[in-house]
């Protein structure tokens, strides 16, 4: 948890070879609660329980983001950079529209 916002839990997949501290059994970590999870229910359960598929999006999206538009901006007034952030924000939403691919999971 972080001093800004009390409430905000980090999502970080933990190593295949984490091991839990010595008070996992009496007072465990969020460190330690993630391999525990992932122990109980499987990686997959515990990507969508704690909400790390949603974070994988929002990276994808950003890194789309930086690829089509640039990493900077480049404007310097802020009404000029709001139009600019909306402009680029308008064209990922129309290639987004145009399709992406349908993706089908294996076994």
């Amino acid at each position: 948890m972080t001093k800004r916002h009390p409430g905000a839990g980090v999502v970080v997949p933990p190593r295949s070879t984490a091991v839990p501290s010595d008070t996992a059994q009496s007072a465990p970590t969020q460190r330690d609660r993630h391999p525990q999870a992932i122990a109980a229910g499987g990686r997959s359960a515990w990507q969508a329980t704690s909400g790390y598929n949603l974070r994988s999006l929002v990276e994808a999206y950003f890194s789309r983001y930086k690829h089509v538009i640039g990493e900077g901006l480049r404007f310097h007034s802020d009404d000029r950079q709001q139009t600019e952030i909306s402009v680029a924000v308008m064209v990922l939403n129309r290639m987004f529209d145009l399709g992406r691919p349908e993706s089908v999971r294996i076994r």
